[in-house]
């Protein structure tokens, strides 16, 4: 005679175990987001677009400038920089939360390049904005130039800061993905990934800087905890999961741009290589300007305000191509 199974005496309390753990984490994760927002209100205006709640701020007074900001950060990644203190004396400086960032929200959707260029557009319009230059940093370099596709007569030069534009095979697409997986990325997203994000971030900020050390006033000022949320982690997983394949589509278009194009980048990228991306979209744009600036990483405009700002400053001014 066989001896009866001991699974039942051990299963049952081991799940109800990982029930509680699972629990106390999605509490912990909705304690330490209601924390955050506590600690970091919303800074700007909010405006309801198709459905979408988006926060935004402006500041200063001139030709308007848009300011869209890359994976997992949000509007204060340029207040932090200083670069908004010195555009805002000659422009008038539009920053919004992309979907899913900040406060701004993000329904569920296939948000690409071209769907935030939509959503753009369609803010712009409602500010009153007939044309604009617009600078993006990382992956905000692809809604600029979705943007600039969609909108030509909208955007009128583009600055594109440490972009990425070409499609190449990265270890952190696969690692910061899961989140973005529906249903197991929701279990995640309020449960091991806001802990383990909290743990990794340090690292990552110090990555997205090198080799140049994090300055002091993002260390102290950017809010951190609001990149954690359970929301902004479903964004930034989503981007990330997304960042590959939207390039194989937008690289086939970036011929037909015929507008003042400007590109900066750190030579010593460790996030999107200057060769592979900066200076292969160079040579594809005849009609731009590369700026290179030695020693430095990811964040230009933090490690290198003044050159971000005279690129701004060189869009400007640079008359559009002719159409062919």
């Amino acid at each position: 005679m066989t001896k009866p199974s001991n699974t039942r005496g051990w299963l049952a309390p081991t799940l109800l175990g990982a029930a509680a753990a699972l629990g106390a984490s999605a509490l912990y994760a909705v304690a330490k987001t209601r924390e955050a927002e506590h600690r970091h209100p919303p800074i700007g205006r909010f405006m309801t677009v198709d459905g979408v709640r988006l926060h935004y701020l402006e500041r200063g007074r001139g030709e308007p400038l848009v300011l869209i900001h890359g994976n997992g950060t949000m509007i204060q990644d340029f207040l932090v920089s200083g670069i908004v203190e010195d555009l805002a004396t000659r422009y008038r400086v539009i920053l919004i939360d992309r979907p899913g960032y900040g406060y701004s929200e993000r329904p569920r959707a296939l948000w690409t390049p071209r769907a935030h260029a939509t959503l753009f557009e369609k803010a712009l319009r409602r500010l009153g904005v007939t044309q604009a230059v617009v600078l993006g940093h990382s992956w905000g370099s692809l809604v600029a130039v979705a943007l600039a596709l969609q909108a030509p007569q909208l955007v009128r030069s583009l600055v594109l800061a440490s972009g990425y534009y070409y499609p190449t095979l990265r270890a952190d697409v696969m690692l910061f993905s899961p989140p973005a997986i529906p249903v197991l990325g929701d279990v995640m997203r309020y449960t091991v990934s806001p802990a383990i994000s909290r743990l990794i971030l340090p690292g990552l900020i110090k990555a997205m800087f090198a080799p140049a050390p994090v300055p002091e006033r993002f260390d102290e000022e950017f809010p951190k905890d609001l990149m954690l949320r359970p929301s902004q982690l479903r964004a930034s997983a989503e981007d990330a999961a997304l960042m590959t394949p939207v390039t194989v589509e937008l690289q086939e278009h970036y011929r037909d741009l015929k507008l003042p194009v400007v590109i900066i980048a750190g030579a010593d990228d460790q996030v999107a290589d200057v060769g592979r991306q900066s200076e292969r979209l160079h040579r594809e744009l005849p009609q731009s300007a590369l700026i290179v600036v030695p020693g430095l990483g990811h964040m230009i405009h933090h490690l290198a305000p003044e050159q971000v700002v005279r690129a701004v400053d060189q869009a400007s001014e640079r008359p559009r191509a002719r159409a062919a």
